[in-house]
């Protein structure tokens, strides 16, 4: 386990960052929930401020490691491997996240009509309509990813930071 001291020799914005992904699993959450139960309006301020604080993570994220670049896991052993592994996946998910959650917000301000009118308005409920399925249909890939990009990124920064701190730190 880390020292106070080891907490506070990790750079500020690392916690930034993890509250950041912390935040966002939690309005990924409600956000499932509130469309579960039909409110689709508080759904959709949910999911845009998840995008949002995403959006704040990436850039600290960036910020962290132009000015860092890297911070190796020390500890050896099983557990360093299961960090690789967990930080591997992670990675891999998390370049898809952006483009998967813009593709969403367009899918669903387009099934709520919220774009270009057509027609009369049996055709605008029609074209809405097949924006909202294929909003539903992406969103049983995005939802997944997403939430699981942030839990493991509030865990790789647990396990890096708090469990095995880097030495020097």
């Amino acid at each position: 386990m880390s020292s106070p001291v080891a907490i506070l020799a990790a750079h500020p914005i690392v916690h930034v960052n993890a509250s950041l992904n912390a935040i966002a699993a939690v309005l990924l959450l409600v956000g499932f929930f509130l469309i579960k139960k039909g409110r689709v309006e508080a759904h959709k301020r949910t999911m845009l401020t998840a995008f949002a604080v995403s959006i704040a993570f990436l850039a600290c994220y960036l910020w962290y490691h132009y000015q860092v670049v890297h911070v190796k896991f020390t500890h050896p052993g099983a557990v360093r491997y299961v960090y690789y592994v967990i930080l591997a996946s992670h990675v891999l998910l998390a370049i898809t996240v952006p483009f998967l959650a813009i593709r969403q917000i367009y899918l669903g301000f387009r099934a709520l009509g919220c774009c270009a009118k057509v027609g009369d308005q049996a055709e605008q409920f029609a074209v809405a309509a097949a924006y909202r399925e294929k909003h539903c249909r992406l969103a049983r890939w995005t939802f997944p990813i997403w939430l699981y990009v942030s839990v493991t990124g509030v865990i790789v920064y647990v396990m890096l930071y708090h469990l095995w701190p880097p030495a020097g730190q």
